[in-house]
This record gives C-alpha cells, sequence and structure tokens, in this order.
C-alpha cells in the first residue's frame, strides 16, 4: 500500500458527531470539546452548523458556541449552512470558512433536503457567491457517494455530476461522503478514479462512516487513490439524523494510529486526540466508539 507522505485530518466531531447525539449537549461542553480538539494540532476543526434548529435541535446554539471558542492561530473552523439565512448567521457569528451539502441521490435530497438535486445546487449558488465576496472558504459535501437509505445503489456517474457541478459553484473542495456506510474499498477506489477524469484529486476529501466496520479500511483505500484528505470524528461520535442505521463516523484516533504506524505525517498528536475523546465520552456518560481510544484507556487505567 502506498501512502501519502502527508495526511490532512478534518475533525468533524462537534458537528457531525453531535448532531446526532439523543440528549442535548451544553453549550459550554461543545466549545471546551473545540478548544480540546484544537490544541491536538488538527489544522480544521468543524465546530457547528447554521440550520433550522427544528430539524437539528442539538446545534440550535451555534451562534453561541461559534463566538464562544478561543481561536487557535492555525486552525479553521467551518460551518455547516443550508442556505442564504444560515450563511447570514454564520457571518454574523465571525464564521472564515462554510460548508454546504447536496446529495448524490435524488429521493435522498428530495426527503431530506426538501428539493432535488438540481434545485439544491441552484440553492447553494447564491450561498457561495456570496461567501466568495467574503472571502471564506468554501467547501462542499456530497452524500450517499456508495449507497442510499430510500433508493438503494447510488450511480457513480451521478457522484461525478454533483461532485464537478459543486466545484463549478466555486468550492475550494469537496468532501465525499459515504453516509450510511455501505461502501467497500474497491468501490472508493473506483470512484476516485472516475472522478480523476474530471476533477483534480488533491480537492477531493473523504467523509466513510463505519456503519458496517468499513471506514478505516476505505478511508486507507481513498489515501492509497491519491486523496490526502479525510474527515474523521474524535471518539467516533456521530451519524446521520436523517439515514436509518447511519452509525458513527471514522474515529479520528483511529485512522491516526493507522496512518503513524505506516510513518504517514499528520501533524496531530494521537495521545492528545484520545485523551479528548476520553473526556468527551465521560461528558456523555458511555465509552468512545474508537477501538484504539478504548484500547489505550483501558490499558492507562489499569495501571
Amino acid at each position: 500500500m502506498e501512502l501519502p507522505p502527508r495526511v490532512r485530518i478534518v475533525e468533524v466531531g462537534p458537528r457531525d458527531g453531535l448532531q446526532n447525539e439523543p440528549d442535548t449537549v451544553p453549550t459550554a461542553t461543545k466549545i471546551a470539546f473545540i478548544d480540546r480538539l484544537a490544541a491536538t494540532g488538527l489544522e480544521v476543526v468543524e465546530a457547528t452548523s447554521f440550520v433550522r434548529p427544528d430539524l437539528v435541535p442539538q446545534l440550535a446554539d451555534a451562534a453561541e458556541v461559534l463566538t464562544g471558542i478561543t481561536p487557535v492561530r492555525g486552525v479553521r473552523y467551518p460551518v455547516l449552512v443550508a442556505n442564504d439565512r444560515g450563511l447570514d448567521a454564520a457571518l454574523s457569528a465571525g464564521a472564515q470558512d462554510i460548508a454546504v451539502f447536496a446529495s448524490a441521490s435524488e429521493p435522498f435530497s428530495e426527503r431530506n433536503l426538501g428539493r432535488g438535486i438540481d434545485a439544491s445546487l441552484e440553492r447553494f449558488r447564491t450561498v457561495v457567491r456570496r461567501a466568495k465576496r467574503h472571502g471564506l472558504g468554501v467547501r462542499g459535501y456530497v452524500s450517499m457517494v456508495c449507497g442510499c437509505p430510500y433508493q438503494g445503489e447510488v450511480p457513480p456517474a451521478d457522484v461525478v455530476r454533483v461532485t464537478t457541478e459543486l466545484f463549478e459553484l466555486g468550492c475550494d473542495e469537496v468532501s465525499l461522503g459515504d453516509t450510511i456506510g455501505v461502501g467497500t474499498a474497491l468501490q472508493i477506489q473506483d470512484l476516485i478514479e472516475l472522478l480523476s477524469h474530471t476533477v483534480l484529486i488533491d480537492r477531493l476529501a473523504v467523509h466513510l462512516h463505519d456503519t458496517y466496520g468499513q471506514g478505516l479500511a476505505n478511508t486507507l483505500a481513498a489515501l492509497e487513490a491519491g486523496v490526502s484528505t479525510a474527515d474523521t470524528s474524535a471518539g467516533g461520535l456521530g451519524g446521520c439524523p436523517f439515514a436509518a442505521g447511519a452509525t458513527g463516523n471514522l474515529a479520528t484516533e483511529d485512522l491516526l494510529y493507522a496512518l503513524e504506524g505506516s510513518g504517514v505525517h499528520t501533524g496531530v498528536d494521537l495521545s492528545e486526540v484520545i485523551a479528548v475523546s476520553g473526556w468527551m465520552a465521560d461528558q456523555l456518560g458511555r465509552p468512545p466508539v474508537s477501538r484504539v481510544a478504548r484500547a489505550v484507556l483501558a490499558r492507562d487505567g489499569a495501571r
């Protein structure tokens, strides 16, 4: 396996992780979580989401969270926005980076984004344009790249179309999301190979859920295929509130352990991430999902 010499980790725990929690996480805890993560060497910590609070009540305090963190020099804190109203709120809270999201599945887009793929992309056209005028960085997400709970298989051509259009709208980077975690390593590599004929691989990221235990293998396969940015969540927090059975993201420390052992540079302190995952697990009242965190915390606790 040939991996890139350096991999950038995008930490999504505070947003994609906490949005799926059954109980409300206090604002102060979210802020502390972000600040602790930013101190581990991570370059990107996705902070929150400016979306309708009735749809994602766990992130209804987005403005308070974003204004409450203590920014670390060199760390970016992107926030998810759904429309112009969300962008307005993000700008008012001082956001420097945003993310927009589309789906490669038409039925998922209609049921959970409230409109079809083309209408969603058109809505984001003005959002991205305005964000660029304000000097913001813009990331795009494509969900359901390997399968959909409503549609089943998602044709790779549909993923290519949505990804390409997000770049054409002005996104600096696009993250490919296996939202329900059904993908396999070869499927991921074939998709990246197909995309390489249309977009630059160094502007792609992967966001691969671990529902079927394939998150790490699939992410390593994507890195072997030329991608060098991966989304992960400390402690394996998260899922998708709009996709039944979509359990947590790939744990940040699980990927870090694999990369560190393979000589790949990330700039992130594995032990510090494990400590943060353990702290957050205590706040939530349950052990982390991450195998690495559980093994290390159990070992250290037994000493």
